[in-house]
């Protein structure tokens, strides 16, 4: 994961200002590409299925570095006796207490009240990933 300095001027826009932070070839599959965009530390990750996701590099539980974390899978709650593993490469655990978000929404999974990762919109355009911060 390396850091890269975003400072283009980007374009600004009624829901926010949107910043072009690579092309989509530099976003590994399954990992967190970290970069600092502006005063913000943001990781991208491409999906598998060629989504890309962005999210704020901070847990929202005690402001751990959650990009860092393991992307993986999770052990939902089950009978006993039966053990199931869901959502691989859809979960980030966070390095430093082990809480699990969903990559898709933000939410922390299987807690009745969840806290969320601050997630920014992002789009693939000719090729390039634009954040709307």
């Amino acid at each position: 994961m390396s850091d890269v300095e975003v400072s283009a001027p980007g374009r600004a826009g009624r829901a926010g200002r949107r910043v072009e932070v690579g092309k989509l070839e530099e976003f590994p599959v399954g990992k967190f590409r970290i970069l600092k965009v502006e005063s913000r530390e943001i990781g991208v990750i491409r999906m598998e299925n060629g989504e890309v996701h962005a999210v704020l590099n901070r847990c929202p539980h005690k402001g751990a570095p959650v990009c860092k974390g393991i992307v993986g899978g999770t052990w939902p709650p089950s009978d006993v006796g039966k053990l199931d593993f869901e959502r691989e490469g859809r979960v980030l655990t966070c390095p430093w207490h082990g809480f699990e978000f969903d990559i898709d929404t933000g939410y922390e999974v299987y807690q009745e009240r969840p806290a969320r990762l601050k997630k920014f919109k992002t789009d693939v355009e000719a090729g390039t990933v634009v954040i709307t911060i």
